[in-house]
Protein backbone atom coordinates (compact mmCIF):
# COMPACT_ATOMS: atom_id res chain seq x y z
CA UNK A 1 0.00 0.00 0.00
CA UNK A 2 1.36 3.39 -0.33
CA UNK A 3 -0.55 7.08 -1.17
CA UNK A 4 -1.19 6.52 -4.62
CA UNK A 5 -3.16 3.42 -3.94
CA UNK A 6 -5.06 4.48 -1.30
CA UNK A 7 -5.86 8.02 -3.15
CA UNK A 8 -7.19 5.96 -5.70
CA UNK A 9 -9.39 3.62 -4.42
CA UNK A 10 -11.20 6.67 -2.57
CA UNK A 11 -11.60 8.03 -6.02
CA UNK A 12 -12.96 5.06 -7.04
CA UNK A 13 -15.17 4.63 -4.42
CA UNK A 14 -16.32 8.47 -4.39
CA UNK A 15 -16.58 7.94 -8.43
CA UNK A 16 -19.43 5.22 -7.51
CA UNK A 17 -21.02 7.41 -4.37
CA UNK A 18 -21.64 10.46 -7.05
CA UNK A 19 -22.95 8.16 -8.87
CA UNK A 20 -25.90 6.78 -6.34
CA UNK A 21 -26.22 9.55 -4.87
CA UNK A 22 -27.59 11.00 -7.98
CA UNK A 23 -30.08 8.05 -9.02
CA UNK A 24 -31.23 7.83 -5.41
CA UNK A 25 -31.97 12.02 -4.93
CA UNK A 26 -32.98 12.61 -8.54
CA UNK A 27 -34.62 9.27 -8.61
CA UNK A 28 -33.35 9.60 -11.95
CA UNK A 29 -31.12 7.63 -14.32
CA UNK A 30 -31.12 9.98 -16.86
CA UNK A 31 -27.51 10.84 -19.03
CA UNK A 32 -26.47 7.52 -17.18
CA UNK A 33 -25.56 4.68 -19.72
CA UNK A 34 -26.96 1.72 -17.84
CA UNK A 35 -24.08 -0.73 -20.22
CA UNK A 36 -21.51 0.74 -18.82
CA UNK A 37 -22.61 -0.17 -15.74
CA UNK A 38 -22.97 -3.44 -16.88
CA UNK A 39 -19.90 -4.00 -17.62
CA UNK A 40 -17.80 -2.35 -14.20
CA UNK A 41 -20.29 -4.89 -12.36
CA UNK A 42 -18.77 -7.79 -14.58
CA UNK A 43 -15.57 -6.41 -13.93
CA UNK A 44 -15.36 -6.64 -10.11
CA UNK A 45 -17.56 -9.83 -10.65
CA UNK A 46 -14.78 -11.20 -12.62
CA UNK A 47 -12.04 -10.02 -10.29
CA UNK A 48 -13.20 -10.50 -6.95
CA UNK A 49 -13.61 -14.12 -7.24
CA UNK A 50 -10.57 -14.62 -5.17
CA UNK A 51 -12.72 -13.62 -2.47
CA UNK A 52 -13.67 -16.72 -1.26
CA UNK A 53 -9.74 -18.17 -1.80
CA UNK A 54 -7.35 -15.90 -1.33
CA UNK A 55 -7.28 -13.24 1.76
CA UNK A 56 -5.02 -10.24 1.20
CA UNK A 57 -6.23 -8.21 4.50
CA UNK A 58 -9.50 -6.19 6.03
CA UNK A 59 -8.90 -3.60 4.24
CA UNK A 60 -8.43 -5.38 0.74
CA UNK A 61 -11.97 -7.75 1.66
CA UNK A 62 -13.99 -5.16 2.58
CA UNK A 63 -13.12 -2.47 -0.54
CA UNK A 64 -13.72 -5.20 -2.72
CA UNK A 65 -17.39 -6.19 -1.04
CA UNK A 66 -18.56 -2.63 -1.39
CA UNK A 67 -17.29 -2.41 -5.02
CA UNK A 68 -19.58 -5.60 -5.71
CA UNK A 69 -22.39 -4.18 -3.42
CA UNK A 70 -22.44 -0.73 -5.10
CA UNK A 71 -22.07 -2.12 -9.01
CA UNK A 72 -25.17 -4.34 -8.65
CA UNK A 73 -27.25 -1.85 -6.89
CA UNK A 74 -26.67 0.59 -9.44
CA UNK A 75 -27.72 -1.94 -11.92
CA UNK A 76 -30.51 -2.43 -10.40
CA UNK A 77 -31.52 1.36 -9.92
CA UNK A 78 -31.28 1.29 -13.78
CA UNK A 79 -33.19 -1.63 -14.99
CA UNK A 80 -35.68 -1.97 -12.20
CA UNK A 81 -36.60 1.02 -9.89
CA UNK A 82 -36.25 4.12 -11.88
CA UNK A 83 -36.29 1.88 -15.29
CA UNK A 84 -38.36 4.02 -16.74
CA UNK A 85 -36.02 7.31 -16.70
CA UNK A 86 -33.24 4.91 -18.11
CA UNK A 87 -32.64 6.44 -21.68
CA UNK A 88 -32.42 3.09 -23.54
CA UNK A 89 -32.53 4.70 -27.16
CA UNK A 90 -29.32 6.73 -26.44
CA UNK A 91 -27.43 3.53 -24.64
CA UNK A 92 -26.93 2.20 -27.79
CA UNK A 93 -23.09 1.13 -27.92
CA UNK A 94 -22.92 -2.64 -29.13
CA UNK A 95 -21.18 -4.49 -25.74
CA UNK A 96 -20.17 -7.32 -27.95
CA UNK A 97 -17.57 -5.04 -29.85
CA UNK A 98 -16.17 -4.93 -26.30
CA UNK A 99 -16.51 -8.27 -24.85
CA UNK A 100 -15.62 -10.38 -27.90
CA UNK A 101 -12.23 -9.13 -28.59
CA UNK A 102 -11.70 -8.78 -24.26
CA UNK A 103 -12.52 -12.38 -23.98
CA UNK A 104 -10.56 -13.62 -26.72
CA UNK A 105 -7.53 -11.38 -25.90
CA UNK A 106 -7.63 -12.37 -22.26
CA UNK A 107 -7.25 -16.32 -23.60
CA UNK A 108 -4.28 -15.08 -25.60
CA UNK A 109 -1.82 -12.98 -22.84
CA UNK A 110 -2.26 -13.86 -19.35
CA UNK A 111 0.49 -14.41 -16.74
CA UNK A 112 -0.92 -18.36 -16.40
CA UNK A 113 -3.81 -20.15 -18.10
CA UNK A 114 -5.97 -21.29 -14.79
CA UNK A 115 -9.47 -20.12 -14.85
CA UNK A 116 -8.99 -17.80 -11.87
CA UNK A 117 -5.99 -16.05 -13.55
CA UNK A 118 -7.86 -15.57 -16.95
CA UNK A 119 -11.05 -13.91 -15.37
CA UNK A 120 -8.34 -11.75 -13.61
CA UNK A 121 -7.42 -10.58 -16.79
CA UNK A 122 -10.16 -10.35 -18.50
CA UNK A 123 -11.35 -8.03 -15.85
CA UNK A 124 -8.42 -6.07 -16.37
CA UNK A 125 -9.09 -5.75 -20.28
CA UNK A 126 -12.76 -4.90 -20.03
CA UNK A 127 -12.53 -2.59 -17.52
CA UNK A 128 -10.19 -0.44 -19.57
CA UNK A 129 -12.96 0.01 -22.24
CA UNK A 130 -16.25 -0.25 -20.07
CA UNK A 131 -16.84 3.10 -19.96
CA UNK A 132 -16.80 3.63 -23.62
CA UNK A 133 -21.02 3.27 -23.97
CA UNK A 134 -20.82 5.98 -21.30
CA UNK A 135 -18.86 8.12 -23.61
CA UNK A 136 -20.56 7.31 -26.16
CA UNK A 137 -23.70 8.49 -25.12
CA UNK A 138 -22.79 11.54 -23.98
CA UNK A 139 -21.24 12.02 -27.68
CA UNK A 140 -24.69 10.90 -29.03
CA UNK A 141 -26.51 13.29 -26.69
CA UNK A 142 -24.12 16.46 -26.89
CA UNK A 143 -24.79 16.69 -23.16
CA UNK A 144 -23.95 15.29 -19.55
CA UNK A 145 -25.34 16.76 -16.31
CA UNK A 146 -22.70 17.86 -13.84
CA UNK A 147 -23.26 15.29 -11.54
CA UNK A 148 -22.48 12.83 -14.00
CA UNK A 149 -19.26 14.66 -15.39
CA UNK A 150 -18.08 14.75 -11.84
CA UNK A 151 -18.44 11.05 -11.86
CA UNK A 152 -16.36 10.46 -14.94
CA UNK A 153 -13.94 12.74 -13.50
CA UNK A 154 -12.84 10.64 -10.18
CA UNK A 155 -12.98 7.80 -12.25
CA UNK A 156 -9.83 9.08 -14.68
CA UNK A 157 -8.57 10.34 -11.03
CA UNK A 158 -8.48 6.65 -9.94
CA UNK A 159 -6.94 5.30 -12.87
CA UNK A 160 -4.35 8.31 -13.04
CA UNK A 161 -3.78 7.72 -9.48
CA UNK A 162 -2.88 3.98 -10.34
CA UNK A 163 -0.59 4.41 -12.86
CA UNK A 164 1.33 6.59 -10.01
CA UNK A 165 1.01 3.36 -7.96
CA UNK A 166 2.48 1.62 -10.30
CA UNK A 167 5.52 4.08 -10.78
CA UNK A 168 6.18 3.89 -7.22
CA UNK A 169 5.89 0.52 -7.25
CA UNK A 170 8.63 -0.23 -9.53
CA UNK A 171 11.24 2.05 -7.87
CA UNK A 172 10.57 0.99 -4.73
CA UNK A 173 9.64 -3.18 -4.84
CA UNK A 174 10.67 -3.11 -8.93
CA UNK A 175 7.10 -4.58 -9.08
CA UNK A 176 5.46 -4.65 -12.49
CA UNK A 177 2.73 -5.81 -13.99
CA UNK A 178 2.40 -5.44 -17.63
CA UNK A 179 -1.04 -5.99 -18.38
CA UNK A 180 -2.35 -3.86 -15.35
CA UNK A 181 -0.02 -1.14 -16.50
CA UNK A 182 -0.74 -1.18 -20.20
CA UNK A 183 -4.56 -1.50 -19.78
CA UNK A 184 -4.48 1.21 -17.43
CA UNK A 185 -2.54 3.37 -19.32
CA UNK A 186 -5.09 2.94 -22.61
CA UNK A 187 -7.92 2.67 -19.93
CA UNK A 188 -6.53 6.81 -18.95
CA UNK A 189 -6.21 7.59 -22.63
CA UNK A 190 -9.90 7.67 -23.25
CA UNK A 191 -10.19 9.95 -20.36
CA UNK A 192 -8.28 12.51 -21.52
CA UNK A 193 -10.51 14.44 -24.17
CA UNK A 194 -12.69 14.04 -21.05
CA UNK A 195 -10.42 15.88 -18.96
CA UNK A 196 -9.93 18.53 -21.28
CA UNK A 197 -13.33 19.20 -21.57
CA UNK A 198 -14.56 19.16 -17.86
CA UNK A 199 -11.06 21.69 -16.76
CA UNK A 200 -12.66 23.95 -19.76
CA UNK A 201 -15.66 23.74 -18.52
CA UNK A 202 -14.98 24.22 -15.22
CA UNK A 203 -13.17 27.54 -15.98
CA UNK A 204 -16.16 28.96 -18.44
CA UNK A 205 -18.81 28.14 -15.55
CA UNK A 206 -16.42 29.70 -12.97
CA UNK A 207 -16.05 32.74 -15.76
CA UNK A 208 -19.92 33.29 -16.13
CA UNK A 209 -20.79 33.00 -12.26
CA UNK A 210 -18.00 36.09 -11.54
CA UNK A 211 -19.39 38.02 -14.00
CA UNK A 212 -22.88 37.70 -12.97
CA UNK A 213 -21.27 38.24 -9.08
CA UNK A 214 -19.86 41.83 -10.45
Amino acid sequence: MNIFRILGDVSHLLAIIILLLKIVKSKSCAGISGKSQILFALVFTTRYLDLFTNFISVYNTVMKVIFLICAYVTVYMIYVKFRKTFDSENDSFRLEFLLVPVTGLSFLENHSFTPLEILWTFSIYLESVAILPQLFMISKTGEAETITTHYLFFLGLYRALYIANWVWRYHTENFYDQIAVVSGVVQTIFYCDFFYLYVTKGRETARCNIEKFI
